[in-house]
Formats: structure tokens, sequence, C-alpha cells
């Protein structure tokens, strides 16, 4: 009898790793469990970083929120956290991102449309307001203005009576993939970089449990990147990141502990789970190596997750609601510490109340009644899983010594190799989805002729003129000659070497504006031009 022909010639995940038809323990051969998987919350943590994971707590169940104005997004906070939502996931809008005002003509349209709109502390008192800083923990997804933005949050705490050892929460702080993957970048790397480590130092001192990084591959593997590629420059990142801050003065064990990343969970659901198994023992190996990290916590690689918003498909929207589920599932078997899963509607808007209610649902019927959170780890041990974890870490480390033979991440973005290696990942994906290699259902297999239309949030184009009258409400009722003198000291500690945060800090509780303290930056530290690639 003949054997029946497979579906197709080679089966291989995102990252072109061959997959066999059989697992079989010969594919373990020299695999040591207590060198490779050691105990859950044990050196090297590939099983996860605490020893009973989600059976003593589970992971922080957090939906993206952030739209329009303070008040509309305060609304949608409040909302989220009665349907049980634990913590808050912020987004801003691009010019609060870029470092501009809302009457800052480049922000013309682009006001409140895909995050709230922060121009000063009177918008985030708005924007927080009855949401106690003591007991939610709060995520904000901001790069080149972060510093501001935590100064900002902070300032809120201090105004609610709130000691910064009581605030906790996530800034993502994470500029070196703003060169690599999104663009939202205001300085050169340099000055950059000396923001990200003041913020660490400032934390380290005075706000103990707030997580100063979240160094992130989410961006990374959207803008097109395998999954081993997210992996190892998300580590490289990290490599450079943990390197600066020595460079600046600090123990590695003294803020370690309190850097965090981010991951992307996308489709292949094997390989995300090696995936997150292989960057927690790669990342525990570099720390203790490479740094010299003595305090495991130091070793441990804590980690937010976010399902694949470049997986969302506009054809037969309601299919989301599937890949979003098994991304999510990836995600826990892998150990994550916090999770946002995206909403249905995300590929056609920002999402309306009921997708986003939805989206929280799916981690909650995970969470309480699937049974996979009631077990440590509950896929070691697989075959399967364990040859792709190994192999998912051996490639990743072998990206890891390229970046090293050129001098670093710094160098390797500067020279664009890394932005090279994404554009042709991306486009070999591309391609295979052009040929019919690739199937994403409704898009090249299984279309429907004619669909429903869907309910997708709009919003008011009248938000910026709101927006804009508010702004010059506050430039008018504010203390000038206050905003003035912090500023003034602000800009002349940037031409020094002193730690930035106290002076941001200062022009935020004077009511200066996101686009006034980033231009006094502008003004030292200069903008960055990207090179054109060749």
């Amino acid at each position: 009898m003949s054997e029946l022909k497979e579906r197709k010639s080679r089966f291989e995940t995102s990252s072109h790793i061959e997959l066999k038809p059989v697992y079989r323990a010969s594919d373990l051969a020299g695999f040591d469990p207590a060198e490779q998987l050691g105990e859950p919350g044990q050196f090297p943590f590939t099983r996860g970083i605490y020893p009973r994971m989600y059976r003593q707590r589970l992971w922080t169940m957090r939906q993206y929120a952030g739209f329009a104005t303070a008040q509309e997004s305060n609304r949608r906070f409040k909302y989220l956290l009665e349907q049980g939502q634990m913590g808050l996931s912020v987004a801003f809008d691009l010019p609060t991102q870029m470092g501009m005002d809302s009457d800052h003509p480049l922000a013309r349209g682009e006001v409140g449309k895909v995050g709230v709109a922060i121009d000063s502390l009177r918008d985030m008192e708005i924007l927080l307001d009855g949401i106690p800083l003591d007991r939610v923990s709060t995520s904000m997804t901001i790069n080149a203005t972060a510093a501001i933005l935590l100064a900002m949050y902070l300032a809120v705490a201090r105004k609610q009576g709130v000691p910064f050892d009581r605030v906790s929460g996530t800034v993502q702080n994470d500029i070196l993939k703003e060169y690599i993957a999104r663009g939202t970048y205001i300085y050169p790397p340099g000055p950059s970089l000396r923001l990200v480590t003041d913020v660490m130092a400032f934390c380290q001192r005075h706000v103990p449990r707030w997580n100063t990084i979240s160094i992130s591959g989410y961006h990374i593997r959207e803008a097109g990147a395998t999954a081993v590629q997210e992996l190892a420059f998300t580590l490289a990142d990290g490599i450079a990141y943990v390197q600066a801050a020595i460079d600046a003065g600090l123990k590695v064990d003294d803020f370690a502990p309190r850097l965090s990343f981010f991951f992307n969970a996308h489709n292949n659901f094997l390989e995300e789970v090696a995936k997150f198994r292989a960057a927690r023992r790669l990342w525990a190996r570099i720390m203790k190596e490479r740094f010299r990290a003595e305090n495991p916590r130091s070793m441990m690689l804590r980690f937010h997750t976010q399902t694949a918003g470049s997986t969302l498909t506009a054809q037969q929207p309601e299919v989301n609601v599937i890949r979003v589920t098994i991304q999510a599932l990836a995600a826990v078997f892998g150990g994550t510490q916090s999770l946002h899963c995206n909403a249905r509607d995300e590929a056609l808007g920002l999402p309306t109340e009921e997708a986003a209610r939805l989206a929280l649902r799916t981690q909650q019927v995970i969470a309480y009644e699937s049974g996979v959170a009631d077990t440590v780890d509950p896929l070691a041990g697989s075959y399967a899983i364990e040859t792709l974890t190994d192999e998912v870490e051996r490639r990743a480390s072998e990206y890891l010594k390229k970046i090293d033979a050129m001098g670093g991440m710094l160098r390797a973005i500067e020279v664009g190799w890394v932005q090279r290696e994404i554009e042709r990942s991306a486009y070999e994906y591309q391609q295979a989805l052009e040929r019919g290699d690739q199937i994403v259902v409704g898009v090249n297999q299984f279309v429907l002729q004619e669909q429903e239309p869907v309910e997708i949030l709009r919003i008011d184009p009248d938000i910026e003129r709101q927006q804009v009258a508010s702004l010059k409400r506050l430039k008018a009722e504010r203390d000038h000659r206050a905003v003035e003198s912090t500023l003034q000291k602000l800009e002349a500690a940037a031409r020094g070497d002193e730690n930035l945060m106290p002076y941001i800090l200062d022009a935020v509780e004077a009511y200066a504006t996101v686009g006034e303290i980033s231009d006094r930056l502008r003004r030292v530290f200069g903008e960055y031009q990207e090179a054109t690639a060749m």
C-alpha cells in the first residue's frame, strides 16, 4: 500500500525551523533536564520565574486603552476595571509620542486618533481621576517622551497622597526599537539612552516598584521579524540597556530586577511557546555569565505579552477572536506575567467597548475555565517543545554573536543591518502569502464574496478642537514665570550630566507641556535623522 502524500513538501515554523512529522526521545539525545530545565522559579528559569506560577497568582489581565481625550479614556478605564481587568495599559496619540503639543502644526489630524492626547499634567489628572494609584498597576506605552509621562504619573500620585514607593507599573521606555521598527524617536541614540538610564536610576532610588523599561520585541515582530529574530533583537536591545546603565555607574543587581520585556504572541503555537521558554533561559545565562549578576531576580526575564495585531484581518473580523485565543494560550503556556488580548475589530479601528470586553473575557475563560493555569509549564518534557526550545535558543544565540561582532546593537542599528534583516523576513512572508504557501483564512483562502458591515469606533473630529482649546486655557491660567524657570533649569541640566528626572518632574508640576519640555531637550540634544537605507 503506497504511503499517502503529505499536504506540503516542507513543514516549518515562521523562523524556517523545519518540523519533523514525529518527535522522539532520540531528538533529545544529550538533553540534561537539570541544566536546561531546572525547577520553576530556579535558574535558568526555563519553566517559569516563580515556583507555583499561576496556582498562586494569575497573570495580570490588561486591555490596551486610550483614545480621544483624557475624559473619554478615563471612562473606558473605569469600565474595564469594572469588568474585572487587573491593570491599566495606556496608549498615547502620535503627537504625545513625538513630543508635540496638540496645537503643533504637525499634530493636525492626529490628535486623539491612535491613543489619548496628553499635553500637560492637567490632562493626566483627568485621565487618572478616581483611579487609586496605590492599588492599580499601570503600563504606559511611551518611549521618546517616557520620562515626561512618567513624571506626570508620579505628580498625580503625589496629588493623591500616594507615596512614590507604593506606585507600581511599567513605562515602555524602549527607544532602541523605535530606531528599528516604529520611528517615534526624537533625539539621537546617545541622548535617548541617557534618558532611559536616568529613569532607571531615579526609580531605583524613589519608585522601587516601578518597571523602568519594557524591552519590546512586540513591534519588531509586527514589522515583519520572525520569532527567532524577535527574540534575538529584543535581547540584544536588553544587553545594550544593561551595558548603558552599568556605564552610567549603576550596579547590575541594583537595577536589573526591575527590567521587564514585552513580546508578541503569534499564530504558530508550538514555536511561540518555545520562544518564551527559550527567552527566559537565554536571558538568565546572559545576565549571569556576561554581566556577572548575583541576585537571582536579576536573571529573571519577566514579560508582558500582547497578541499579534499584524495577524488581525479586516476580512471576516469575527475570525480574529479565534486567532487571539490561540495566541493568548501560547502566552499562558509560555509563562507570561501579564497579557493583553487584541479586540476582533482592531484591523478596522480602535476597539469598541463590546469588542474590548470580549477580548478580556477571552483571558478570563482561559484563566478560570480551561484548566491550563492549574499546573506549571505543562508542556515541559514534550519532545517537540523541548527540541524547538533548544533550536530557537541556538538560532537566537547565533544572531547575538553576529551583533557582538559588529560592535553591539547600537552599531547594528546605525548601519541598518537589523532593519534589513527584518525587511527581508517581511518580504519573504509576503511572497509566501501571494504564492499561497502561507494561508490566511478569509484573505487568500476561504474568502467570502460579501461581508456584513461591522460597527467601528470613530473619533469625533471635534475632539481635536476641544483639546487645543483646553491647552490654550491652560497656558493662559498657569504661572508663566514658574514654567519658564523650570524649563531653563531643565535645559541647563541637560547640558551637563545630572539626572534629568527631578528637573522634568519640577517642570511637569509647574504645568509645562510635553511639547515645551521636549523642545528644551531638542535645543540641547538635536533631533535624529534616519540615514537612507541602501
